[in-house]
């Protein structure tokens, strides 16, 4: 009888432990799932991936920005799809439940900027197998660069293309276009 009981709480704890595994690894996978739709800018399949509302975060600029699914697909992906972005991820681990990613993102907006990808360590959280918040620390960040270059498109759009003002801020997909329209015309100005 003693053997049985053994046995069954032997079992028991490895059925467990093999359950808590696949949800470790489902994070994982969920994780791969959302830099691989960013890189295809794919709207319908990042809400199979965000919980109702999404917190994006950068701490290091006290930067927090609160999503409804909706917004961050229609407003922020199509914002971001508009300049061709490239995701690579270079690493990823899974710690206590946690999702921690070494990536690199490159695209017309960035290249333009800042001449060479963004590197940045994300920090995925989630709730019922759902991304809940994503934090975001950039680690090759030229914010001397950045500056320069931003400073002189704003100044020149000012100047010469006054009806595209409010581009920087606006991040939907209209903003985006106009954004891309902004640098094509800085970048043939003369």
């Amino acid at each position: 009888m003693n053997k049985t009981i053994a046995l069954l709480l032997l079992l028991t704890i490895g059925f467990i432990s093999c359950k808590n595994s696949e949800k470790e690894i489902d994070k994982l996978e969920i994780a791969k799932q959302y830099f691989k739709v960013l890189d295809n800018s794919n709207s319908s399949k990042m809400k199979d991936l965000l919980t109702d509302s999404l917190i994006t975060s950068i701490p290091k600029y006290e930067y927090e920005v609160r999503y409804s699914k909706n917004d961050y697909v229609e407003k922020w992906l199509k914002w971001d799809s508009v300049f061709e972005p490239t995701y690579k991820v270079l690493e990823v681990n899974l710690e206590n439940g946690i999702v921690k990613a070494k990536v690199s993102k490159i695209d017309k907006r960035i290249f333009f900027f800042m001449q060479k990808p963004f590197l940045t360590n994300e920090i995925l959280r989630f709730e019922n197998d759902k991304i809940i918040t994503i934090e975001t620390e950039y680690l090759n960040f030229d914010e001397e660069t950045w500056e320069k270059n931003r400073n002189g498109l704003l100044n020149w759009v000012s100047e010469n293309h006054p009806e595209l003002n409010g581009f920087i801020d606006d991040q939907t997909e209209v903003g985006g276009k106009k954004f891309l329209k902004a640098l094509e015309l800085y970048k043939n100005r003369k």
